[in-house]
């Protein structure tokens, strides 16, 4: 017997441009990942205040923000499993806790999405002009052309965006994953580290703790990210979103302790102008090779961070135009399943936050992670209400996990709000209910527009009505020909409709002996307009056809090449607005193509 060796199965084209496990953590995951270069370092700035005793806290802190990233971690791996069309908290409490607290949780994931972009963007850029001062004065437009990359990148689909950066985490993640190992086994530093004794300018209190671990809680931005693009992973989607979440979760929680455990080990401390991940980089591998490796990867990693939004907010953005809360056109996909409206939406929305801080991440740090929290709570409240809805087989456990997730995510939420409300933070305390009064106002708009359309009830069936096709023209040629031929195929009567001004009776009088001359078997009506206007002669006009239905057929040249537009007089597309602001009628606008 010969035995066939079957090739595996090639995916449908749509699936080609969605994410695997290790896609998924390259688009959906930078965020979290970049986090490493800033978490630990939020935490020991804020505890250096309290000399080397505080320092001592870092482990402890990591720690508890550890515990809450696993804690988040199994709960989105819950919510994935739940709610598999993506959405993340807004899907959550749009199904367990109403509508208008799911709109909280999507304004607040909007504004951390926006803000995760420009971030990133000023954070990437921010460690490039360090290493090369000279670039400084171009730190703007550098950001700009950042984001202008990463957006084209996103354009031409999620999965492309994937493959552009495997190659960065991959190395990123390796990196420092050598460095907790390598220092681990060190007993000494393998370059000198900044020493000397730190004034402790404040006791360890619960407040610095709290603010320590408020602060730290910036490396957990981004973990919900996979949990709200379900739907751009390949099939089967739920298993793959819910191996990269785990994955994600796994290798966040070992970098963040092995970065703690390293920076008690070798006594690291704040110092100006260097990052206490460098300080750690150099502790364990040295100034060599693999210390510049560490930071250049850092570099792109922060800079490329930004992708998780993009992963994130279309498909976001996608759901709640299909619940009516955003205008529908950011439900529209390209043919790469791109929701281009919805990247084009977080790149303009980041590019105008970048102009306003003029790239500085200093000026955008303080407005992060707020609403990042807020999500967060909601979605744990959420799941709660879920587990005590449905009761399956071991409720009870997941719904007291997800009960202590809600308790520290709004401890951190109040924590992060106080501490940074007056950098900064009042800004999106104020920016989030503006987003919801705004989903508010869209959503009552469609539902006004669908009660009109009486959407949802069955209508009667259609009855024929007389029709009248109303054709403006100017001149007798090709054009008011093609125009008058197809208004014969479209109604039962067609009127020609020529409008005269002062001072044109003499070209009126040709016009009339030309159409005579012609005789094309359509009735001509001449209407004078003492006042030059264009469309409101028809408009008047077509009041007096009340009953039938009307058709008002424009006949417009397209020109053969672009640039020949400017010379085109306008007419079609005067007479077309007049008379869609004015009247009830259809306009049809009917192309003359000059090349055809």
């Amino acid at each position: 017997m010969t035995a066939t060796l079957s090739r595996p199965e090639t995916p449908p084209a749509a699936d080609r441009h969605r994410l695997s496990v290790v896609g998924g953590l390259a688009a959906l995951s930078l965020d979290a990942m970049a986090s490493v270069a800033y978490g630990p370092e939020a935490i020991v700035l804020v505890l250096a205040v309290a000399g080397g005793t505080g320092l001592g806290f870092t482990l402890p802190v990591t720690l508890a923000i550890a515990i809450l990233l696993a804690v988040l971690t199994l709960s989105y791996r819950q919510v994935i499993a739940a709610f598999p069309d993506g959405g993340g908290a807004y899907g959550v409490c749009r199904t367990h806790l109403g509508r208008r607290a799911s709109l909280v949780a999507a304004a607040a994931l909007i504004v951390d999405y926006v803000l995760n972009v420009a971030v990133s963007v000023a954070a990437g850029v921010a460690a490039l002009t360090s290493a090369f001062p000279a670039l400084l004065p171009c730190k703007l437009w550098l950001c700009l052309g950042v984001l202008a990359l990463i957006t084209g990148i996103n354009l031409r689909g999620i999965a492309e965006s994937a493959r552009a950066f495997i190659v960065p985490t991959v190395v990123f993640v390796g990196s420092i994953l050598t460095i907790v190992v390598v220092g681990l086994f060190r007993s000494a530093p393998a370059a000198s580290v900044a020493s000397g004794h730190l004034p402790s300018l404040q006791t360890v209190g619960i407040l610095l703790l709290l603010k320590a671990f408020a602060n730290g809680c910036a490396a957990l931005t981004g973990v919900e990210a996979i949990a709200n693009a379900v739907p751009s992973f390949r099939k089967p989607r739920v298993r793959r979103a819910q191996r990269a979440e785990v994955a994600l979760g796994g290798l966040l929680a070992v970098m963040l302790l092995g970065i703690a455990v390293l920076i008690g080990k070798f006594a690291i401390h704040p110092v100006d102008g260097v990052t206490v991940l460098s300080q750690v980089t150099a502790a364990s591998l040295g100034n060599g090779f693999g210390y510049y490796v560490v930071q250049f990867s850092t570099v792109v990693l922060l800079a490329l961070a930004a992708n998780t939004s993009f992963g994130g907010l279309p498909v976001l953005a996608q759901l709640l135009a299909k619940h009516n809360n955003l205008p529908h056109v950011f439900a529209l996909r390209a043919e790469r399943q791109v929701y281009r409206y919805g990247v084009g939406f977080l790149a303009v929305a980041s590019a105008l936050l970048l102009i306003l801080a003029n790239g500085d991440m200093n000026t955008l740090v303080p407005l992060f992670a707020i609403g990042v929290f807020v999500g967060f709570t909601l979605s744990q409240v959420g799941m709660v209400r879920h587990w005590f809805r449905s009761r399956p087989r071991g409720w009870r456990g997941k719904a007291v996990l997800n009960g202590f997730g809600a308790l520290l995510t709004g401890l951190a939420a109040i924590v992060v709000t106080a501490t940074k409300f007056g950098e900064g933070g009042w800004l999106v305390v104020v920016a989030l209910p503006v987003l919801v009064l705004l989903m508010e106002w869209v959503h009552r708009n469609y539902r006004r527009i669908g009660a009109r359309l009486e959407l949802g009830r069955v209508p009667p069936p259609p009855r024929p009505n007389r029709s009248l096709v109303v054709v403006p023209v100017h001149t007798v040629s090709r054009l008011t020909r093609d125009a008058l031929a197809a208004a014969l195929s479209l109604g039962d009567g067609v009127e020609a409709v020529h409008v005269t001004h002062p001072e044109e009776e003499t070209s009126a009088r040709e016009f009339v002996e030309d159409w005579e001359r012609w005789h094309p078997g359509v009735r001509l009506v001449q209407l004078h307009d003492e006042h030059r206007r264009l469309g409101e002669p028809i408009v008047e006009h077509l009041r007096r056809h009340a009953g039938c239905h009307v058709f008002v057929l424009v006949a417009e040249v397209e020109p053969e090449h672009f640039w020949q537009r400017v010379l085109q007089n306008r007419r079609g597309a005067v007479l077309a607005r007049a008379l869609r602001r004015r009247s009830d009628a259809v306009v049809c606008r009917m192309r003359f193509r000059v090349g055809g």
